[in-house]
């Protein structure tokens, strides 16, 4: 009887069931995606609002003589300290969500620009055409909003913490090595094909992108986590490998940016805004996946719901960009490409004109995007003369000169 009673006292003094401590720690995963998630969010949606106040502001000092002016306006730096407190939040979140919920979220600024440039139209229209201008911006937004809402709920809930010797470890291991060697044989053919060979097209140049990318949310990751960690109290700043994937995130970063900088020269930015997050989104969640496993132990089901998000949120992304103006500068000189009846001679290789669409114009102010399509460029009357036989080679169109008095 003692014994008996002995051990009924023992086992009252157990702590609760282990099959509880899963589902605490489920949920606490669950309340770090949620913070992460919305930290991302928040980020995203401020630097958009930050990057629109600041070109609101370029646009309105387009015709000033000072080319810093906009320094000495409050909406510039407005814009500045908002899109440094939404990088900060995007920085921040990927220390508590996984790498592959985070990198898709970026879809919210592509949604809060297009609300803003609708928001901000001083074009007056009619419902009808309205509706008829915008509806794949409004089909878009819808998608790409269902699709973040798939991608936060069937997100992967892999949590690890980021310290020294689990970022080492995920460094060395065969999965990753193999990864890396794929992608820089990939990065180095891209990157020959580029230069040599003039492949100029906007897949290998957002390819490129998009490798370097992968890397960059990679050591993005690592360095929020270990810093995240050592103000928790757990220093990990006296690891060598924080500085390693600090000097990572900053080298592929820069070069990021350098190869965006140049596909902004070739290509229109609404088709880069598609195919480069299509792009890069897809070979960052390849390199989360491969590198954090984020998806190690998640059942089909949640994969697959996750993929169908990825896709929708694709659609939703494209269907907005594809619905953007193309930008027209505002010319309000004289481009004499403009001209009816007048020749250019591009065929030949002797260029008389720039043609319209050509980057090149006569006093053409840059970057009004919100400039209304009415206002066509200034044209020169034209004077049609009679020519006989012998002057039938020449241009048939003279232009009328105007003096400063007229």
């Amino acid at each position: 009887m003692d014994g008996a009673h002995r051990a009924a006292l023992q086992l009252q003094q157990l702590p609760p069931a282990s099959s509880a401590d899963p589902v605490s720690e489920a949920s606490f995963s669950y309340k770090e995606n949620l913070i992460g998630a919305l930290l991302a969010i928040f980020g995203h949606l401020v630097v958009s609002i930050a990057l629109n106040l600041q070109k609101y502001c370029h646009i309105r000092l387009a015709g000033s003589k000072d080319p810093r002016a906009y320094f000495k306006t409050k909406t510039w730096w407005l814009g500045l300290f908002l899109m440094l407190l939404g990088e900060l939040g995007v920085f921040a979140s990927y220390a508590f969500a996984p790498l592959s919920l985070i990198v898709p979220l970026s879809a919210v600024s592509v949604i809060a620009s297009a609300i803003i440039g609708i928001i901000f139209i001083k074009e007056k229209w009619k419902p009808k055409d309205f509706l008829r201008r915008y509806i794949l911006s409004f089909v878009g937004c819808g998608l790409a909003i269902v699709g973040t809402y798939l991608l936060v709920t069937f997100a992967p809930n892999s949590h690890e913490k980021m310290t020294g010797e689990n970022i080492i470890r995920h460094l060395v291991s065969w999965p990753f090595l193999l990864y890396m060697l794929v992608e820089i044989i990939l990065f180095c053919l891209l990157l020959y094909f580029y230069k040599e060979r003039n492949a100029n097209n906007i897949v290998v140049i957002l390819l490129l992108v998009a490798l370097l990318g992968s890397m960059t949310v990679v050591t993005v990751k690592a360095v929020a986590g270990m810093l995240v960690l050592s103000i928790q109290g757990n220093l990990q700043l006296d690891y060598p490998i924080f500085y390693v994937m600090f000097v990572c995130m900053v080298a592929t970063a820069i070069y990021q940016a350098a190869f965006l900088g140049q596909a902004s020269q070739m290509y229109d930015s609404s088709l880069i805004a598609s195919v480069g997050y299509i792009l890069s989104t897809t070979v960052a969640i390849t390199a989360g996946a491969i590198f954090y496993l984020d998806f190690l132990g998640e059942d089909v089901l949640h994969v697959c719901m996750f993929a169908l998000g990825c896709l929708i949120a694709f659609l939703g992304v494209f269907l907005i960009t594809r619905n953007r103006k193309k930008a027209i500068p505002f010319e309000p000189y004289i481009s004499m490409d403009a001209m009816p009846g007048m020749q250019n001679m591009h065929d030949k290789g002797m260029t008389v004109q720039p043609d319209l669409k050509a980057s090149f114009s006569y006093g053409a102010l840059e970057n009004n995007d919100n400039i209304s399509e009415i206002y066509a460029p200034a044209t020169l009357p034209i004077m049609q003369e009679e020519h006989g036989s012998r002057s039938a080679s020449g241009v048939p169109y003279r232009v009328l000169e105007h003096t400063k008095k007229e």
